[in-house]
């Protein structure tokens, strides 16, 4: 059953990873008034170097927060940093209960600073989507609230045999303004992103070791050669080289 929930789907295909850093070298950091210590905003750096932070704001604490990488869409979609204000009671107290976590050093504390790490994550990006994009991609596409509904749909139910009507019904659209609407705010066709969509998944399948065949029946290909073309188009290797090497690769 399709919840429309526009992050949901992908926590649950991209692992997040939250670890504390030490000072200077992590990407999400809580940021704080440099005399007094008030925790001001979180920033979350995607792509680049850190760099200096503005003039009277020092770290208060570091994390290295990765999540899936280049291949997952709404991390491509996003801007280089994304940033939250500190301003509301929920974040506040989440980060007063993540400082003093850190400071206090008990055991188990490495658990309990990531999982609170990963809230705090999910909430940016929450409110990154909120804001919506004027850029096209992912970011816009799920700001629009009827665009959101077919692109979660897909999230949700890659292997569905999705068609743009069926997508556009679901959007509560003609075809006509759903196919203009979903190109001009996310940049591409509704069935060019679902085929993205589905050879991602594929690709993360196959990396741990499922059957080529198996995968081709899960999102909606009907034999594994029909698979394979479309996964050389996206990853220029075929379904089976892309298993060989994964199953090559040690583990980290």
């Amino acid at each position: 059953m399709i919840r429309y929930d526009r992050l949901s789907a992908l926590i649950a295909r991209f692992e997040m990873r939250v670890v504390q850093a030490d000072p200077g070298t992590g990407n999400l950091r809580i940021l704080g008034d440099a005399d007094t210590g008030t925790p001001s905003r979180m920033t979350l750096r995607l792509r680049g170097p850190a760099g200096a932070g503005p003039a009277g704001e020092r770290p208060l604490i570091e994390a290295a927060a990765t999540w899936g990488g280049d291949s997952n869409p709404l991390l491509a979609a996003l801007p280089a940093c994304v940033s939250l204000a500190i301003d509301d009671d929920d974040t506040r107290a989440l980060v007063r209960f993540l400082i003093a976590e850190a400071q206090a050093k008990r055991c188990g504390s490495g658990v309990v600073l990531s999982r609170l790490a990963e809230v705090l994550v999910v909430r940016m990006l929450r409110a990154e989507i909120e804001r919506g994009s004027t850029e096209p991609g992912l970011v816009a596409g799920l700001a629009d609230p009827r665009l959101s509904r077919a692109i979660v749909a897909m999230h949700e139910e890659p292997g569905q045999g999705w068609s743009s009507a069926d997508l556009a019904e679901v959007a509560g659209m003609s075809l006509s303004r759903f196919a203009e609407a979903f190109r001009t705010r996310v940049g591409e066709t509704p069935m060019a992103y679902l085929r993205r969509w589905r050879m991602t998944l594929a690709r993360q399948d196959l990396d741990r070791g499922h059957r080529v065949q198996a995968v081709a029946r899960r999102y909606g290909y009907g034999s594994s050669e029909a698979l394979a073309r479309a996964f050389q188009r996206q990853h220029g290797v075929t379904p089976l080289a892309a298993r060989r090497s994964a199953a090559a690769t040690p583990a980290p």
